[in-house]
C-alpha cells in the first residue's frame, strides 16, 4: 500500500548561470519559482493500478522521480509498505560504459537487490531482456529500445511491492511491449501496486482502477478512470477550440447513475437520442450482426457554416471500438441556420462480442486536416447503451468483433 500526503515542489529558474552566484552573494532573489506539484494526495491499495494523466507539463514525470528517490519533495509525505521499482527515463541508474550484464549488477544494487539476489536472479533477467550476445557488449552501443528491454527486466524482477511505469514503455517494439504489458498484469494479480504514466488513454482505462487528473502541478480530479479520461479530453478540446464562445466541460450524470463528462460551448443543443432497428422502430439491444439506426437531433443556436457530426461507439471499459464523424468519411454537410434542427442517422452493421456499449455524439464547424476542427461545439458523452447479445448461428470467438473468417482446410 502507498499513501502520498500533500506532496509539493517547486523549482529555481535562472535567466543565466551567474544569477545563482549573485542571489548568493548580495542575498537577494534572482530566480523565478516554477511549482511543479502543488498539494498533491492519493492512495494506491494493494494489486490496485492508478493512471496519471495530464498535458505535457503537467507534473506527471516529477511525482514519478519522486516517489522513486530521484527528486526530494518540499513538503509533504510518503509511506509505503516496500520497494518501488520502476521504468522512468531511459538511461537512469546505468553506467553506458559497462556492458549489460555489469549493469544488471550496478542498477539491480541500486534497486535494493543484494549481490546473491542477483546472482539468483541473472539469468531470468537476461532471458526476459532477449538481448542475446548484447548482452555482453557495453550499453553506449545499444539502442533506446534495447535499453527499454534492460532496464524493464531489471526493474520486476527486483521484487518491488510498487512499481511505476513511465512513457519509456514506448519506446520499444510492438512484441515486447505486449511481454512487458503480460508481466505488468501478472505482477498486479500477485498483489503489486502500478502507478502507471501514458499518453494511451485506452491503456489508462484497461490497465487502471482509478486515475488522477493533473493540469499545471496540481490535481484536478480523481476518480474512475473512464470519468478522468472523459474530462481530459474535454480540456483538450477547450484549449483546440477558437470560437469566439467559450467551451466548458463539466460532469453529468449518466444514465447508469454514474458521472460522465459533456464539452459544449452552449451554441448547439442535443434534443433527442434513439436506436431503432430496421424497422424504424426503437430498441435496447440486438444481436450482434444486425443493422441498427443511430439517430439523433440537434438544434444550432448560431449559424453554422460548415456543420459535421460525429458518433462514438465504446465498451463497458469506456474503451473506443468504433469513432468517426461525417468530415472525416467525406461527407459534405449543408450550412445550419440559427433555431435550425438537424437529424442525423448512422445506420451501420454491428458486428461487436456481447456487451453494453456506450453511444456518445459530437458536433463541430469547419474541419480541417485529419478531424481536427476549427470550433468544438458539443462533445456528449454516454447518451444511451446498447447491449448486444450473442446470435445462436454465429461462430464462437473471443475479442471485439466477429472479423468473419473464411478458413479452407486441405
Amino acid at each position: 500500500m502507498m499513501r502520498v500526503t500533500g506532496i509539493s515542489k517547486r523549482f529555481k529558474s535562472y535567466q543565466s548561470p551567474a544569477d545563482r552566484l549573485k542571489e548568493i552573494c548580495f542575498r537577494k532573489k534572482y530566480h523565478r519559482d516554477i511549482v511543479a506539484l502543488e498539494d498533491i494526495s492519493f492512495e494506491v491499495q494493494e494489486g490496485e493500478t492508478l493512471g496519471i494523466v495530464g498535458q505535457n507539463g503537467a507534473g506527471k514525470s516529477t511525482i514519478l522521480k519522486i516517489l522513486s528517490g530521484i527528486l526530494l519533495p518540499d513538503a509533504g509525505s510518503i509511506e509505503i509498505d516496500g520497494k518501488i521499482t520502476g521504468l522512468l527515463e531511459l538511461g537512469t541508474g546505468f553506467n553506458p560504459e559497462l556492458t549489460g550484464i555489469e549493469n544488471i549488477y550496478m542498477n539491480g544494487t541500486f534497486l535494493g537487490m543484494t549481490r546473491a539476489e542477483i546472482d539468483e536472479k541473472k539469468t531470468d533477467i537476461m532471458d526476459f531482456a532477449e538481448l542475446g550476445e548484447f548482452i555482453y557488449e557495453p550499453i553506449r552501443t545499444y539502442s533506446s529500445g534495447m535499453l527499454m528491454r534492460l532496464a524493464f527486466s531489471v526493474a520486476i524482477h527486483a521484487e518491488p511491492k510498487c512499481f511505476l511505469v513511465d512513457e519509456a514503455l514506448s519506446v520499444g517494439d510492438a512484441y515486447f511491449q505486449q511481454k512487458c504489458m503480460r508481466k505488468i498484469l501478472e505482477f498486479k494479480n500477485t498483489g503489486g501496486s502500478i502507478i502507471f504514466v501514458s499518453h494511451d488513454m485506452n491503456a489508462v482505462k484497461t490497465l487502471c482502477d482509478s486515475a488522477i487528473l493533473l493540469d499545471k502541478g496540481r490535481v484536478l480530479d480523481y476518480g474512475d478512470p473512464k470519468t478522468i479520461i472523459d474530462f481530459y479530453y474535454g480540456m483538450i478540446l477547450k484549449k483546440s477550440h477558437m470560437g469566439n464562445a467559450e467551451v466548458e466541460v463539466v460532469k453529468v450524470s449518466d444514465r447508469k447513475g454514474g458521472e460522465t463528462s459533456s464539452t459544449s460551448t452552449g451554441e448547439v443543443k442535443i434534443l433527442s437520442f434513439n436506436i431503432l432497428n430496421e424497422r424504424d422502430e426503437r430498441i435496447s439491444y440486438i444481436e450482434s450482426e444486425q443493422t441498427v439506426k443511430f439517430v439523433y437531433e440537434i438544434k444550432s443556436l448560431k449559424d453554422l457554416s460548415e456543420p459535421h457530426y460525429g458518433l462514438h461507439v465504446r465498451d463497458n471499459l469506456g474503451v473506443s471500438v468504433f469513432e468517426t464523424n461525417t468530415y472525416c468519411m467525406g461527407i459534405k454537410t449543408p450550412p445550419l441556420k440559427k433555431e435550425q434542427v438537424a437529424k442525423i442517422t448512422y445506420k451501420m452493421k454491428i458486428p461487436l462480442s456481447a456487451g453494453n456499449y456506450s453511444l456518445s455524439v459530437g458536433v463541430a464547424n469547419k474541419g480541417y486536416d485529419r478531424g481536427s476542427f476549427e470550433e468544438y461545439l458539443l462533445m456528449a458523452h454516454d447518451v444511451d447503451i446498447l447491449k448486444i447479445i450473442s446470435r445462436d448461428d454465429s461462430i464462437i470467438y473471443s475479442g471485439v468483433f466477429n472479423m468473419n473468417p473464411k478458413v479452407s482446410v486441405q
